[in-house]
């Protein structure tokens, strides 16, 4: 089974409070699911197309846990604190292996 990840790339954050609350409510819940964060925000250099300025990117065990994890109740609901003050591109992608 493939491993799945979260892939967010922000272009506009108007309100970083509410970004905060955001995550400190959604982390628990996202490592309930098996989340384990490998990027999240920090230095970074942008070398072609868009630049945005913040990148999150969480592992889950699988793309179902991470599929399951965005559609639960208790992660929107964390979610719709931050949502009307961040712009985001959000994809899940299904990871693969070469062995």
């Amino acid at each position: 089974m493939n491993k799945g990840y979260w892939i967010s790339l922000y272009t506009k954050i108007n309100n970083m409070e509410n970004l905060k609350k955001y995550a400190k409510i959604v982390t628990p819940i996202i490592k309930n699911y098996g989340g384990i964060p490998l990027v999240r925000g920090g230095k970074f250099q942008t070398f072609d197309g868009d630049e945005f300025i913040r990148t999150v990117i969480w592992e889950f065990p699988s793309f179902e846990k991470a599929f399951e994890c965005y559609n639960s109740k208790q992660y929107q609901d964390g979610w719709s604190i931050a949502k009307d003050t961040t712009t985001r591109h959000m994809q899940i992608v299904e990871g693969f292996n070469t062995e």
